[in-house]
Parts: structure tokens; C-alpha cells; sequence
């Protein structure tokens, strides 16, 4: 489809667009006026993570294109625990935690988002203002009669955990009807026209359509993206070494910069898309590089995407401490580090930096050749590294990297 507004031809040429519930209704709407749109996190910890980035980058990209973000923190639904995609219900949390996690996470989206009083300017609301008022009788009464039991068995994030044979609570169960209930409150109290999120999230944003409809009469519009996947078939953002975290005291803007460094050939042109706001024709031509010159795509990657989370200068931080580190043999100053005042094994020199998870992982990778220390092999799980004057250097493997100094 050809589409006539600046947001949906953005978000269909830069890949964001998976479902759509009625195209040239939304994209008519998107071409007259501003439309708020909306995405809800959880408020479960005090960081979101890069697996939630492309939702994030989408309402950046509604806000470059004149609309208005709307950020839902789920201090209500958060009580309650979404269960998509779960096997398990989720730990209980307080008030207070949850709402320093919304706290913190706000944090991030300053750095993605322009907050202000203004009709484009993003704010972050906290559903708890109504779920936390809503009396269960009110509820049943005025929400329930909207919602059969047998259509919310066939949504994916029920049928899956039944079909698992895990335990679905009946505070899960309630899920759908508050996130619904969200959309409805949205489009009353602050005109909004547009739910976005990932692919997983197509039920649930259908029901707030549905039911919006049912009892107010207003047409609202649902929008969803594919679920991000590496070429190799794995969950972006998932690690080996765990959540690839969107706050520098969680993660360091160096590991952060080199999670997108270490990007596989095949999803750069992709990823620079989706998670950057490189031009498309400047894309279009990295991608296009061979051989050794498509690390400088890797590199623009890893430069962008960390100058939005972190700042400019941690990205050039980051960028000249990789380039000390895999190119110019030095140091690096971003780099896990640990002083040292009296000799150290090397078991517990990985272990301490994180290398590894464990001192059998470190034996392994020592064994495995894939240990080396000032860029030599060690073959000695009984090695001690002496406080020296100069960093030393320890590798585990290629890309993961720390320095022992003199404490």
C-alpha cells in the first residue's frame, strides 16, 4: 500500500509495521491531525532492556512525524502480571517498588523522547490513576457482559500456558480486561487513536478496540511490529551472559556499544533501520559494503544506537575504548576492571570480571584455548597475576574482554 501520511510511510519503509487494523483509515487520520498513540511496559524492574527497544523507536518515530507518544506505565497492571509469553506468574511487587521502577525507567525514555505540555510532546502516565480507583463490582458490571470467556481461551497469551499445562491464575486471567479497560480510559481522558506493540500484544489490543467501540462508539486503531529476531533465529536482546539492559549502571555504554558492534552480517541493514535514525539512503548503501568494510556498518550501528540510549559522549568513549582494545592493542578505558593488591588466580581474575559465571566456565574456556591474557593463550588454570605497573589484559574469546590493574 501506498500510504499518503508521514507516519505510516516511515514506519512501513524502516520494517516497524507486522499488523494493521484498518490501514487507509489510519493513515487518512495520521494525514489531517495529530494522533496520540500509545505503548505500555511493565513496571516489573528498573530497566527496560533492548528487546523492548523497537517499541520505544516506535514512538520515537511517531513523534518525528508530528503525533504524539503517550507512554503507559503499568503501575495497575504490573499487580497483576501480564501473562504473555510466560510459563510463570510473576513475583508480587509493592507500591513503592514498582513506582521507583517507574521512576527510573523514565530515565530512559528522556533519552528517546521530548516530554513537555506541548500537542507532540510524549508524557508517561501510570494506569494505577484509574485501574487503582476501579471497584471490582464497577467492574464486572460495566466492563464484563463485553468479555466471553470462550474468546479469551483462544488468545495465544492464555491458550499457550494452558496448553503447557503451567497454572494460570485468575489475577492473570484479568489481564486482557484491564489492558482493554487502558485503551478505553486513553481515548477519554486524552484522545487517543492508536495502541502500538509487539506482535504478541494483537489480542490484547484488539479487545481495547472492541470494547472502546462497544460502549463509547469511537473507532480506534491497533498497530503491531514482528517479534525481532537475529538472523541465527535468536530473541533480540538475549544473551548468553543475560538481558542486554538499556541503563549504563545496569549495563556499561561500552558492552552496550558492543552488543551492537558484534551485530551478524545479515540483520545490519535491518537493524539500522529499525534502531537508529540513520537516513535510508545512507542505510541503504552500508549495507550494501563487503567483506571488511561492513564493520564500518557495524561501527555507525553501535555509534548511533548508543548515542540515543547513553549520550554522544559515552558512545565516542566506548567507540575509542574498542578501538584501543581490537585495533591499536592498548588498554581501553571502559573495559570491566579490577584492582588488585596481592596476587590473584586467573579463575577468580574472570570470575571477578565477569567474564564468566563460574570458575568451571573459566576452566573450560582456558582449556578450550579461548583464554589469553595481554593477547597471549593460557593453557594454566593454576595462573597467577602479580600487581603490575600496566593493566593486564584478560580475553574470553574475542569479543569479551577486562583489565587486573595494580590497586
Amino acid at each position: 500500500m501506498n500510504y499518503t501520511s508521514d507516519l505510516l510511510r516511515t514506519l512501513d519503509e524502516r520494517g516497524y509495521i507486522h499488523q494493521l487494523t484498518d490501514a487507509e483509515g489510519l493513515d487518512a487520520l495520521a494525514s489531517k491531525e495529530i494522533v496520540p498513540g500509545y505503548i505500555g511496559f511493565d513496571a516489573t524492574g528498573p530497566s527496560l532492556h533492548v528487546g523492548h527497544l523497537v517499541s520505544i523507536m516506535m514512538l520515537r518515530q511517531l513523534q518525528q512525524a508530528g503525533h504524539k507518544p503517550i507512554v503507559i506505565m503499568g503501575g495497575g497492571t504490573t499487580k497483576v502480571g501480564d501473562p504473555s509469553g510466560k510459563d510463570e506468574s510473576r513475583q508480587m511487587l509493592s507500591d513503592d517498588q514498582i513506582s521507583a521502577n517507574i521512576a527510573s525507567i523514565r530515565e530512559i525514555f528522556e533519552r528517546f523522547l521530548t516530554f513537555g505540555d506541548g500537542p507532540t510532546d510524549a508524557v508517561m502516565i501510570n494506569n494505577d490513576d484509574w485501574l487503582g480507583q476501579l471497584g471490582y463490582i464497577e467492574l464486572l458490571r460495566d466492563v464484563g457482559p463485553h468479555f466471553t470467556v470462550n474468546r479469551m481461551l483462544t488468545f495465544d497469551s492464555v491458550k499457550l500456558r494452558l496448553d503447557r499445562e503451567q497454572p494460570l491464575t485468575f489475577l492473570e486471567f484479568n489481564y486482557m480486561i484491564l489492558q482493554a479497560y487502558d485503551f478505553l480510559e486513553l481515548s477519554r481522558r486524552h484522545g487517543c487513536r492508536l495502541q502500538m506493540g509487539g506482535s504478541d500484544q494483537w489480542g490484547n489490543i484488539v479487545n481495547g478496540m472492541e470494547l472502546t467501540r462497544r460502549i463509547d462508539g469511537t473507532q480506534l486503531f491497533g498497530l503491531t511490529t514482528p517479534l525481532i529476531t537475529t538472523a541465527d533465529g535468536r530473541k533480540m536482546g538475549k544473551t548468553a551472559s543475560g538481558a542486554v539492559w538499556l541503563r549504563s549502571d545496569m549495563l556499561s555504554p561500552y558492552d552496550y556499544w558492543q552488543f551492537w558492534r558484534n551485530t551478524q552480517d545479515a540483520d545490519i541493514g535491518r537493524f539500522l533501520r529499525l534502531f537508529t535514525d540513520l537516513p535510508l539512503d545512507e542505510i541503504a548503501r552500508l549495507e550494501a559494503l563487503e567483506g571488511a568494510e561492513l564493520n564500518e556498518a557495524k561501527k555507525r550501528l553501535a555509534d548511533a544506537a548508543t548515542a540515543m540510549a547513553h549520550g554522544q559522549d559515552a558512545a565516542e568513549a566506548a567507540a575509542a575504548t574498542a578501538q584501543a582494545t581490537f585495533e591499536g592493542g592498548g588498554a581501553g578505558e571502559d573495559l570491566p576492571t579490577i584492582a588488585i593488591t596481592d596476587p590473584i588466580s586467573i579463575l577468580d581474575a574472570y570470575l571477578e570480571l565477569g567474564l564468566v559465571a563460574s570458575k568451571k566456565e573459566a576452566r573450560r574456556l582456558i582449556d578450550g584455548g579461548g583464554a589469553r591474557l595481554d593477547g597471549e593463550p593460557v593453557d594454566d588454570v593454576n595462573l597467577m597475576i602479580e600487581p603490575g605497573d600496566k593493566p593486564r589484559r584478560l580475553s574470553a574469546g574475542k569479543k569479551k574482554h577486562g583489565l587486573v590493574t595494580k590497586g
